[in-house]
């Protein structure tokens, strides 16, 4: 489980492992670190490192008066390495951090217009959930090139990635030049409507002013980071938010919906293109229903099929007829199992909430072995922490996002 990553501590985070980091003074050199032997047979010890008599390590000194004397040296091992590690996080700075980088459902999504810049005005709850992706940062020593690596096959590792355009970013508003190295594990896949790239871009900027001593607010990120993504903005809010414009106005909302409520999303092979649906997209034929009426009952009664309203699943389906019929099907065969069945964002992705487990037709049938699955739940963020990857209900060694898998 990932840890709790403060913003604007002084502490390393993620990989930076303190016990790992003074490992050699179990071997030997702590004496060489805390301790001197005077040629008068004394021993002398730095105040600082006095610590409470909890582990007992003997030592044998020799006085030259009396001859060979013990000497009993008492310390308290744990407490001497955290210390040690506390003084080393405040003069050493950061220098590597792994974050969690979770995607997002649209609990509803109403397009209300057409912009006169092309894009479309929205209304949508955004919620994030427990499947996300892990990211490995570290300083680079070059101060003229990031470089990233993931584990898929297609990701761009360029600057068409959100991740570099998050640096840029950052290093253009900030003045700051450090670059980074960065290995993306990706479990959220693409394509899918659940704003995996936004919230690696989101991530990314977050921990790029990690790095550079919190200069920049957590509403200074927010803002910024819209110039490169419309959904990237709600990342920083925490965790459950009404999001109007194009998506990146972003109004933090108490969430009301229980945490303990599972959800399973199933993708299959096909991506729905972004910009074609949009293209199908018919504004007149969309859905009447006031955006604030849904967010109204959804705080008063939670999620149902009634509110679940997607207005980008007609150009959607229309894009990829398939998608319909999948999202038929997982309606018709969990009546009972499911409290709402629906699309997230402009798919391909079609969530189950209220059960964790698909239908069996999506294991039985040969259309549907090639489909993404993964269980879920709703997460949200504490104040100035980034989002931390919950564990397992099933099994707490186990996170959510490892229940994740592509039928074959």
């Amino acid at each position: 489980m990932a840890s709790s990553h403060s913003l604007c501590s002084h502490q390393l985070y993620g990989s930076y492992n303190r016990k790992s980091q003074f490992n050699y003074l179990k071997k030997g050199g702590f004496y060489h670190q805390s301790s001197s032997f005077k040629s008068n047979g004394s021993w002398s010890f730095h105040k600082k490192y006095q610590l409470s008599r909890t582990h007992l390590i003997k030592a044998t000194a020799a006085d030259s008066k009396t001859g060979k004397k013990q000497v009993e040296v008492v310390y308290d091992l744990e407490d001497k390495f955290n210390k040690l590690a506390d003084e080393v996080d405040r003069e050493a700075g950061l220098s590597r951090l792994t974050l969690f980088s979770p995607c997002k459902i649209n609990v509803f999504l109403r397009i209300t217009g057409k912009r006169a810049d092309g894009y479309h005005d929205l209304a949508s709850l955004f919620h994030v959930i427990s499947l996300g992706d892990k990211i490995k940062f570290s300083l680079s020593p070059s101060k003229s090139n990031d470089r990233l690596t993931t584990n898929v096959p297609g990701v761009p590792l360029d600057e068409r990635n959100l991740i570099i355009k998050a640096f840029n970013l950052f290093r253009k508003k900030t003045g700051v030049d450090n670059h980074f190295w960065v290995h993306l594990d990706k479990k959220v896949p693409t394509g899918a409507g659940l704003g995996g790239g936004s919230s690696n871009a989101a991530t990314a900027l977050w921990a790029a002013n990690q790095f550079s001593g919190c200069i920049a607010t957590e509403k200074e990120l927010q803002e910024w980071s819209s110039e490169i993504g419309s959904d990237i903005p709600f990342f920083f809010s925490h965790g459950a938010a009404y999001c109007t414009g194009r998506g990146e106005v972003v109004e933090d909302i108490t969430p009301t919906i229980p945490f303990d409520i599972p959800m399973v999303l199933i993708k299959p092979q096909e991506a729905c293109p972004t910009a074609e649906v949009y293209k199908c997209l018919r504004v007149d034929q969309s859905s009447k229903i006031d955006p604030l009426t849904l967010l109204d009952k959804v705080s008063k009664n939670g999620i149902s099929q009634d509110v679940c309203v997607n207005d980008l699943e007609p150009p959607a389906f229309e894009v990829l007829p398939s998608l319909k019929r999948l999202k038929q099907r997982i309606a018709a065969a969990g009546r009972g199992q499911y409290d709402a069945v629906f699309m997230s964002g402009s798919g391909s992705t079609i969530v189950g909430v209220g059960s964790p487990d698909p239908p069996q037709f999506i294991y039985d049938d040969d259309e549907y072995k090639d489909v993404f699955i993964s269980e879920a739940s709703f997460i949200t963020r504490s104040a100035n922490q980034w989002y931390t990857e919950p564990l397992s209900t099933s099994d707490a060694s186990t996170s959510p996002t490892e229940s994740s898998q592509f039928i074959e």
